[in-house]
């Protein structure tokens, strides 16, 4: 009996009825004007949102796939760089070893031109040994005999004469 004393709590069946029926009316303009407006804003804005977080996916996946792409490259250019490299070395040592042979090839023919000078030289002055020492032979025999020697006595006298003589110590100490 409590509940009958309240005003508030009393059913009054007219009131109930103005109530539920200002309710419909005022549900069913907040539906058409109100939610159905701030649903749709709701759900354009979930759609910018779900577009952003696609478009950002793909952008992400477009930077992975361009830094792939880069570093790929990187690596192509590092090992094209590496290759060239070592073609460069290959082709300087190559060089090198060219100018090395050339160098030494000139430096045995410098050595065996001047050798074969040298022996040039040795036998020349041999020869003059020899024709110094035969006419040399020669004049001490026409001074000891004092006479003049005919030519193929004096052909034999420095023929013997040389025979007498050991060149091969000179030769020796020329080498």
């Amino acid at each position: 009996m409590l509940a009958a004393t309240n005003p508030l709590i009393k059913v009054i069946p007219g009131l109930m009825i103005w109530t539920l029926v200002s309710f419909a009316i005022t549900l069913f303009v907040l539906k058409k004007y109100a939610f159905g407006p701030i649903q749709k804003l709701i759900d354009d804005r979930r759609d910018r949102i779900r577009a952003s977080i696609e478009e950002a996916d793909r952008a992400r996946e477009e930077a992975k796939e361009m830094l792939e792409e880069h570093r790929r490259l990187v690596g192509d250019a590092k090992g094209e760089a590496e290759s060239i490299l070592a073609e460069a070395r290959k082709i300087a040592d190559a060089q090198k070893e060219r100018m090395r042979q050339e160098t030494e090839e000139d430096r045995q023919r410098r050595l065996e031109e001047t050798s074969r000078q040298i022996d040039q030289a040795t036998q020349q002055a041999l020869g003059q040994i020899r024709e110094e020492v035969g006419s040399l032979s020669l004049l001490a025999a026409e001074k000891i005999t004092k006479k003049t020697i005919t030519d193929s006595d004096q052909k034999r006298l420095i023929d013997e004469a040389l025979a007498e003589i050991d060149f091969s110590q000179l030769e020796a100490s020329r080498s």
